[in-house]
């Protein structure tokens, strides 16, 4: 099976640093994919490569089979990337709707949009609130409440059903439960494997490796500025993981895809 997403022999580097050195990233259609390693290990970096955040300074990436060459994140973004980072990127002041359609808001048909740019704000709330329903979220009421009366949990999930929305091929999760508690995270966790089921890849970058065990099908390890093995969850446990992170073990042998 080809990976729907994937990079080979990337490199970048910020003056003497190498942040990614030689790296090579699969992504299989359909799966979730952890992403693990250390602070500084230069899994942000490979992210933000793969997203059109960074230009690489070495290396390819291929969508689909085809090679691509993003040079920013609205270049991903049309080609069906969407990437929910850990600051979340919504505007706190503006309603749900608003959000979810930044920078891609539905205009009126005909002169009163063409000309007078007005936007078609009933589409954008259906639409909204059929993603929030599609995705479980039926605890907000309102669609036009600002985005800063929600709970961390909510505004996660609005973020994540923003992603679902208009991420066609890819949804790139950084951190997703980060700053959430117990309760908030499961429901974020319930919302992946949602949208898992939905035939969307994931990559999900966490620290939190319980979390990540259980939801990915297989988990990327990086270390030192490039992949250093891929595990499945089932056969290794996160004592492993650490081990390998760290150094302190040496991975046996790379899991297929």
């Amino acid at each position: 099976m080809e990976p729907i997403l994937k990079g080979r022999n990337l490199v970048k580097r910020y003056g003497r640093v190498t942040a990614l050195d030689h790296c090579d990233f699969d992504l299989m259609p359909g799966e979730i994919l952890g992403v693990i390693g250390d602070n500084g290990a230069g899994k942000s970096t490979l992210i933000k490569a793969v997203s059109g955040a960074v230009i690489p300074d070495e290396g390819e990436v291929w969508l689909n089979g085809e090679p691509v060459n993003f040079i920013s994140p609205i270049d991903a973004r049309e080609a069906g990337i969407e990437t929910v980072y850990q600051t979340l990127a919504m505007s706190p002041a503006l309603s749900i709707a608003d959000n979810i359609f930044m920078g891609r808001e539905i205009r009126k048909a005909g002169f009163m949009g063409k000309w007078l740019r007005q936007l078609d704000r009933s589409a954008m709330e259906r639409f909204a609130r059929d993603k929030l329903s599609e995705l479980g979220l039926m605890t907000i009421q309102n669609i036009n409440q600002a985005v800063e009366t929600l709970s961390g949990g909510q505004r996660q999930g609005v973020a994540v059903a923003r992603a679902a929305a208009f991420g066609s091929k890819v949804i790139i999760l950084d951190e997703p439960t980060a700053a959430l508690g117990v309760k908030e995270s499961r429901k974020v966790l319930e919302l992946i494997q949602d949208v898992k089921s939905r035939g969307i890849p994931i990559i999900l970058i966490s620290h939190n490796m319980p979390h990540v065990f259980e939801v990915s099908d297989r988990i990327h390890i990086h270390r030192l500025g490039k992949r250093l093995t891929m595990i499945d969850p089932k056969d290794h446990s996160m004592s492993d993981a650490v081990a390998y992170m760290t150094g302190a073990k040496e991975p046996e042998q790379m899991v297929a895809a």
